[in-house]
């Protein structure tokens, strides 16, 4: 599936900032048989003094920019043409849950994609006891891994109801599974603690995801946001498996990943320090469209 994706972020500042300093996570890569970037585009406004690319531990593409002179406002705009590969689920080959530790701790990779990197605690998800007693009583020792994900992941899509408005960026898994509501980045937390707690090494992903509209009315634009899933790997034949909580789902076509992290602190898609007074506005648009064959290449702002 070939897309066509915008994303506008506006920053408006009630004082000027002085001494700006961004770090964005908003440029997806090349995923060998996963997804294909075929054209992408940074756009930042006011243009910044610095500018620099380059990549995380985990290959997730950072772009850096910094002001030397006051700035009252920020606009990034993105622009990408990606092809999102299908991936065919074959049968079960995961060890058994019970096997998995000792599966991992046999491992000597200590690469990127090494899951010895995403089993303990990270800055955003620590153990949660709460979690980690409701993940032991939805899944057993007796479970492949793969079933394990899938018993989690559909059984905290029914225990949590989505609600834009009962946590911030700032919530943890903790409180945002004490109130059994949140965004897809909680859901993503949660189902990592839980994941964890029974031995399954388990990621955050940022990135976007199709949305459709209701049968019968018309597809908004700007509707779309950007999107939080988890990775969890499923053994060394089955490798990572990718599974949204938040959708009770497998990642597959209608999604599209930016970063791949520990949790949402590897992969913020911006992030920064300036100094400043009062508040600020921000305002978030994405469109992410199928392409037809014969359509154009995708173009953006700079």
């Amino acid at each position: 599936m070939l897309y066509d994706i915008t994303l506008a972020i506006d920053y408006d500042y009630a004082a000027t900032s002085d001494r700006s300093r961004t770090l964005m996570r908003l440029l997806p890569r090349d995923l060998p048989g996963e997804q294909r970037v075929i054209a992408r585009r940074l756009g930042i406004l006011p243009r910044p003094d610095e500018r620099r690319e380059g990549e995380d531990f985990f290959g997730n593409a950072m772009t850096a920019a910094v002001w030397h002179q006051p700035i009252s406002n920020l606009r990034l705009t993105l622009a990408l043409r990606v092809e999102r590969l299908a991936r065919v689920e074959g049968a079960d080959l995961s060890p058994l849950l019970a096997e998995l530790p000792g599966v991992v701790a046999e491992l000597a990779d200590l690469g990127p994609d090494s899951p010895h990197h995403f089993t303990g605690a990270s800055a955003r998800v620590p153990a949660v006891p709460a979690i980690a007693a409701f993940a032991r009583k939805v899944v057993s020792p007796g479970m492949t891994a793969r079933q394990a994900i899938e018993a989690l992941g559909r059984a905290l899509h029914k225990a949590m109801r989505f609600d834009s408005a009962a946590t911030s960026v700032e919530t943890g898994p903790e409180e945002a599974f004490a109130q059994k509501s949140g965004v897809c980045q909680d859901f993503a937390h949660v189902m990592i603690a839980g994941l964890r707690a029974v031995g399954i090494p388990a990621g955050y992903v940022s990135g976007f995801l199709r949305t459709l509209p209701p049968p019968g009315q018309p597809r908004l634009e700007g509707a779309d946001a950007m999107h939080a899933w988890v990775r969890a790997w499923a053994g060394p034949v089955m490798g990572w498996i990718e599974f949204d909580p938040t959708n009770n789902q497998h990642a597959g076509e209608d999604y599209v990943v930016v970063a791949r992290g520990r949790d949402y602190g590897d992969v913020a898609p911006v992030m920064g320090a300036m100094r400043t007074a009062g508040g600020q506005e921000t305002r978030h648009a994405v469109d992410m469209i199928p392409v037809t064959a014969g359509q154009g290449r995708v173009t953006g702002a700079a």
